[in-house]
Parts: C-alpha cells; sequence; structure tokens
C-alpha cells in the first residue's frame, strides 16, 4: 500500500493535469520501445518498482526484465526494454529514472558497507534520515543492497535517545515510563535506548527492561569493554561516526548491529538513461 500511495503522489507531482510537451509533439496512436541504459557500475534497485509505475501509467505497457533487482551492473547494460505507446514511456520516464538512480545509488553503498563486514555476525542499519516522503524506497534500497532496515518511523519501535533521557529526568525514568506505556496499552513493541557513556550503560544493565542498547558515539576501545559488560543479556547496536573504513572494526567488537545514517541521506545517484530504440 505504500509503495502504491508513492508512486500515485510521485505521478501527480510530475504530470498534473497532462504532459503537454508529449501530448503536444507525439501522436497518441505512435508506439515504440525504450531501454533503461547503464552508464556506470554498481547494484541495480527499483527494477520492480518501475514496473508498478509503468502499469499504474498505462497497464498495456510491456516491460522485459534482463536484470532483476539486486544484481551488479556495468556501463552498457541494459537493464529492461518497455513496449507501448510513446507518450505512456515518455511519461513515465523521469520518474522512473529519478527511482531507480537513488535507489540504485543507495543500494551500492549498502552492498560497500555488507561486504566490508563479511565473515562477522554484525548486520548493517539504515536510520531515519532519509528523503521525505521517499522513505519507502530508500529503505527498499537498502535491503536490496543487503542490508536490513532499522525501524520504519516513530510508530514501530521505541527507541529512547539522548533528548527523550533528558526530557524524562534520566534514563531509568524513561525506561520505566516506556514500559509502563507498552503495558497498559498491551503492546508488543521492542524497546531499544541509546547510552552516552559507561555510566548510563550500568544504569541499564542494572534495570533492564530493554531489548537492545544503542552504543552512542563510543569509540572501538569503549564498544568492546561495552559489549563484555552487557554479555549477551541484549541486543547491541553501534551508532554514531562510523565510516567505511572503520565499521570493521566496530564490527569485530561483537556488536549485532551497526547503524549507518549515511546509506541513505549521503550518497551517490547510478548514472543511468531510458532512451528510444526502433
Amino acid at each position: 500500500m505504500q509503495f502504491e500511495i508513492f508512486i500515485e503522489n510521485s505521478i501527480a507531482e510530475d504530470i498534473g493535469d497532462y504532459d503537454i510537451t508529449s501530448m503536444a509533439c507525439v501522436p497518441l496512436h505512435a508506439e515504440g520501445n525504450a531501454k533503461l541504459l547503464v552508464k556506470d557500475h554498481g547494484i541495480i534497485a527499483g527494477v520492480k518498482i518501475a514496473e508498478s509505475i509503468f502499469k499504474k501509467i498505462d497497464h498495456n505497457l510491456q516491460m522485459q526484465i534482463n536484470i532483476p533487482d539486486g544484481k551488479k551492473v556495468k556501463h552498457g547494460d541494459i537493464v529492461f526494454t518497455v513496449y507501448g505507446k510513446a507518450v505512456s514511456i515518455l511519461q513515465a520516464e523521469r520518474l522512473v529514472l529519478n527511482v531507480m538512480q537513488r535507489m540504485s545509488g543507495i543500494a551500492t553503498k549498502t552492498k560497500r558497507y555488507v561486504n566490508h563486514l563479511k565473515g562477522l555476525k554484525t548486520k548493517i542499519l539504515d536510520t531515519r534520515k532519509t528523503t521525505p516522503c521517499n522513505r519507502i524506497i530508500e529503505k527498499q534500497a537498502v535491503k536490496i543492497g543487503g542490508g536490513k532496515n532499522h525501524r520504519m518511523g516513530l510508530y514501530d519501535m521505541i527507541l529512547i535517545k539522548d533528548n527523550h533521557v533528558d526530557f524524562c529526568g534520566g534514563i531509568v525514568n524513561a525506561i520505566q515510563a516506556a514500559s509502563k506505556y507498552l503495558h497498559d496499552r498491551k503492546l508488543d513493541i521492542k524497546i531499544e535506548v541509546e547510552v552516552r557513556n559507561f555510566d548510563e550503560l550500568n544504569q541499564v544493565l542494572t534495570f533492564g527492561g530493554v531489548d537492545r542498547i544503542m552504543l552512542d558515539n563510543f569509540n572501538v576501545e569503549n564498544t568492546r569493554k561495552a559489549v563484555e559488560l552487557i554479555d549477551g543479556r541484549f541486543e547491541t547496536e553501534s551508532s554514531g561516526g562510523i565510516t567505511i573504513e572503520t565499521i570493521r572494526q566496530y564490527a569485530e567488537c561483537g556488536v549485532d548491529f551497526i547503524s549507518v545514517g549515511e546509506l541513505t541521506h549521503n550518497i551517490r545517484s547510478l548514472d543511468l538513461s531510458l532512451k528510444a530504440y526502433f
């Protein structure tokens, strides 16, 4: 349903009442072919969504997929071809490219991070640092690249962060309040708490009441010490300032997850082009 809403809103944003250029220049009965040409290298993503976009604009458009989501691509590869009314193809062109270029950039970056953790148990997570109204496709791209999704929004997991702790008057107060909220409403939702130092960590270890502990801006040495203290009693997550150069060092400390905001908020789109051919 979220993908459908995204596609509908995106089409309305781009086309409005009609595509004036195509309607003015191209005969309505004209048919043609177009191909999705790769002009870069990386991981392709958004193929299935592109298919849905084409079908939403014109259910008679026919698409032949050559390379599915999640596969490596290189310059010159043809990901798919599409056939049907030329006006319909032109109306879908920019939206398909916008979606696939960004999704492929995210999937490519995610795959780079995932590859750095080969042989280790640690999983890469995304964050909520996404483009407004594009979160559904950006998080899908992370999955295509081999990463895992953290919470989708503020509604599907309790994540007690530093500001929550400060507004609540302490980390134990925040955990108690969150636990009571879930209990009173009979909600089965996980609780994660962010700790900034060993004092907060020790309070959480003493009190409990959470499913996962996020070690925020801990350096590698302190991360290792923290994981030893936690000793498997809770899931562990590292976050804050972790780069492609340092991520394996953090993973080798034994954390279960590493969240990386850069996966979605600082990416280079893959260069793709939709070209007519005869």
